[in-house]
């Protein structure tokens, strides 16, 4: 789901107006963030890829989110019950806005015109997270590993306005983000391309039946 405003100018003016954001960068595999530490922070990613990833007590991976420009994060938005590690892990070199949710009903010394527009633009961008939490859902929910991938490719390719897209992923953490068997998922995607289902070239898909 997209927003109705421009979040590029919405961006820069929290960057440069309020003086309770920093701006942060990081390198490829370093953690952005860790939400059992429970600083209640809301984040936006203003360049990179970065996902979620939470490891269980068994030391197992799974990719929670994928985030990328423009997107939101944060422990503001999960109420963790649990001991298993929730980290944010860029993909490639990341740079982040950190906010302190606490501080959102208390405005700057100089009246920063970030405060000014946060009422207005910050149920939009909650509502675009929770439409995309919800598809998340959906795909999570369907039961064979090709439906999975299918569910997936559409999204993909509905996002792009293409048939014909890049994943985000490697194959890895493909399997991980649709929490799959990364075998059981290399046969699927060769009987998918044998099927006439999608054509694959490295990372780029495209759908046959569409």
């Amino acid at each position: 789901m997209s927003v109705n405003f421009d979040i590029n100018n919405f961006i820069t003016d929290f960057d440069h107006s309020c003086h309770k954001v920093q701006k942060k960068t990081f390198d490829k595999s370093e953690v952005i963030t860790s939400y059992i530490q429970k600083r209640n922070q809301f984040c936006i990613l203003i360049n990179g890829n970065a996902d979620l990833v939470r490891y269980d007590l068994n030391g197992n991976r799974s990719i929670i989110e994928h985030f990328s420009k423009n997107d939101i994060f944060g422990e503001v938005f999960y109420n963790i019950t649990t001991n298993n590690e929730l980290l944010v892990e860029a993909k490639e070199r990341c740079e982040v806005l950190f906010y302190a949710y606490d501080d959102i009903h208390t405005k700057c010394r100089n009246n920063c015109k970030f405060h000014q527009q946060l009422s207005e633009y910050l149920p939009e961008l909650i509502l675009s997270k929770v439409t995309n939490l919800n598809m998340r859902v959906e795909l999570l929910t369907k039961r064979s590993t090709r439906d999975k991938l299918l569910g997936y490719f559409s999204l993909l390719s509905t996002k792009n306005l293409s048939k014909s897209f890049s994943l985000p992923f490697s194959l890895t953490d493909l399997a991980d983000y649709l929490s799959v068997d990364r075998s059981a998922m290399m046969r699927e995607l060769k009987l998918l391309k044998e099927d006439g289902f999608i054509d694959k070239n490295g990372k780029r898909i495209t759908l046959l039946y569409k």
